[in-house]
């Protein structure tokens, strides 16, 4: 029987670390980190998306600002909200929720945040230290919060095969960026893969993030693999209804090491780690390079 990987338990234990460690700050007489959040539209998904994210910033102690752009909003609009943020020394983090109307251009706008407040580690500058291997910079939530779902199963990465199936920036890319600096052998494929089965097969570490309901088949996963199931679908069933799967057929996944659910695996990891990402932010803002244990487990995950 595979061990089911508790995302929600890691998260509950990562938002206290961080904060024990804001309270620590303000008992020095250091400010409260802010995160800054724009959202642009209504999308419903996005709106519960942010919803869960601003909870989450209550829970830890990190002061939230939220703005909501109406959906016809002119890039250069959001542009200048942006470079006011930027500008604002208080707000440590900008998170600017995805995705954005057709009109207005997602790279340029994400590109307008300045490296140390982009929470979400997509900014160029960030994704070249994360490549490099240099450190010192921001990376995304959802592969750090893989990485530490791997590292509470996986007790040493070197020489192991790893399998991503994905290759979006947000997920695939960097995902494994940070398993090759685990000095694992690492195999980019995606949906188009040919002898995608055989390839995952040979793995002991297997990511998916394909946006591919049931995609993984059991008798793709070899014994003992570690699979981690980045997928969120929503599907209609028969009498109406629907219910959110994952990418992974998890019911066919016995023979399996461990393997995250769904939901419960990765996404409650996503959000811890934005608060984590806050406070490195504000950690930076202040030089203060004694990372304390909130943040400590997140960025040894990316090779701090």
């Amino acid at each position: 029987m595979a061990i089911v990987i508790d995302g929600k338990r890691m998260a509950d234990g990562l938002l206290e670390r961080v904060a024990a460690d804001i309270a620590g700050r303000g008992q020095r007489g250091l400010p409260r980190p802010a995160l800054a959040v724009i959202l642009v539209g209504g999308d419903p998904a996005s709106q519960i998306y942010v919803g869960r994210k601003l909870r989450a910033c209550a829970r830890v102690g990190i002061t939230s600002h939220e703005f909501r752009l109406d959906p016809d909003v002119t890039e250069g609009e959001v542009v200048a909200l942006i470079d006011r943020l930027n500008a604002d020394p208080e707000v440590d983090g900008i998170l600017v929720q995805l995705p954005l109307p057709a009109h207005v251009d997602a790279n340029a706008i994400l590109d307008r945040i300045v490296p140390d407040k982009d929470v979400d580690g997509f900014h160029p500058v960030n994704v070249g230290r994360l490549s490099t291997g240099k450190g010192h910079g921001l990376v995304p939530c959802t592969p750090l919060g893989c990485m530490l779902l791997l590292d509470s199963v996986v007790p040493e990465f070197r020489g192991l095969d790893a399998v991503v199936i994905g290759k979006s920036n947000i997920v695939g890319k960097p995902v494994a960026l940070m398993l090759l600096e685990r000095e694992c052998t690492v195999t980019v494929t995606h949906i188009a893969t040919q002898g995608l089965p055989e390839i995952v097969r040979k793995a002991d570490i297997v990511v998916v993030a394909a946006g591919h309901p049931g995609l993984v088949r059991g008798d793709w996963a070899k014994p003992g693999a570690v699979v981690i199931d980045v997928g969120i679908n929503r599907i209609a069933l028969a009498d109406g209804s629907t219910r959110i799967v994952g990418d992974v057929c998890s019911a066919e996944m016995d023979h399996a090491g461990a393997l995250t659910p769904v939901p419960g695996g990765v996404g409650p990891m996503t959000v811890a780690c934005l608060m984590a990402n806050t406070l490195a932010a504000a950690l930076g803002h202040d030089a203060e390079r004694e990372l304390q244990g909130a943040v400590r487990p997140a960025l040894s995950a990316r090779g701090h």
